[in-house]
């Protein structure tokens, strides 16, 4: 098992600060005294902009259901798989998993650490989280599908989704930088509709980079109005990403 923790805890890093270096796991959640949350995250190639919608990172169709390309006995604290036709940057599944889906192993989760960069098609060594190691022996007939940690390079909330919404933007974050962003409580944000009763709910926008918009039940739901919004202004919602 990894190692696990609970809140409090404290964070180096304020809310409203930016920092070129990692300090905490990604995803790691803050909380303010008057009830609003926050997760820790890094922007992805383009900077974040307060008050916008965000995304995890679009998942990668070739690290999917890929290989283990090599047996991994029981106690094993990294796992070798062979990447698909798609290369891997050095630590894009940090503070992620690798779900062994079909053959020896099967339906175990492991926490991935870090690794290095690998090219498409080639061996991809992932260092599983201290405390953690393989639970059931892996072989080369293992298949596994890597999953990136969804706050590890987070993404504009773009109209045709490619991910899910993960909290909006509290500062202007410089793209590849570490910083935070809120998941639950009120918080500012752009809105590309006028709703017109208070308490309706809210959803990531499918025709406006980075808004909301009405909930109509079929969009990702973030929250609800606090107030009536007005169409192209930052508005008061309540996020409840993280309820």
């Amino acid at each position: 098992m990894a190692k696990m923790t609970s809140q409090p805890q404290s964070f180096s890093q304020g809310l409203f600060s930016e920092d070129t270096v990692k300090t905490a796991a990604f995803g790691a959640k803050a909380s303010t005294a008057d009830g609003r949350t926050y997760r820790y995250c890094k922007a992805g190639a383009t900077a974040l902009v307060a008050g916008k919608v965000y995304d995890g990172p679009a998942s990668v169709a070739n690290h999917k259901n890929v290989t283990v390309a090599a047996a991994a006995a029981i106690g094993a604290t990294s796992i070798t798989v062979t990447l698909g036709a798609t290369a891997a940057t050095a630590n894009q599944y940090a503070d992620g998993v690798i779900v062994i889906n079909d053959e020896a192993g099967q339906g175990f989760t492991y926490g991935i650490k870090s690794h290095p960069a690998a090219d498409a098609s080639a061996a991809l060594v992932l260092t599983l989280h201290e405390d953690e190691s393989v639970q059931e022996a892996l072989t080369t007939s293992s298949q596994a599908s890597l999953v990136a940690n969804r706050y590890n390079g987070v993404i504009i909330h773009a109209s045709a989704e490619t991910g899910i919404p993960v909290g909006v933007a509290i500062k202007d974050i410089t793209a590849a930088s570490y910083g935070w962003v809120q998941t639950g409580g009120p918080v500012s944000c752009l809105s590309d509709a006028t709703v017109g009763t208070i308490g309706s709910s809210v959803a990531a926008s499918a025709s406006t980079d980075g808004a909301c918009t009405i909930g109509d039940g079929i969009l990702a739901p973030i929250g609800y109005a606090d107030q009536l919004m007005v169409s192209t202004e930052y508005n008061p919602i309540t996020l409840t990403i993280d309820s």
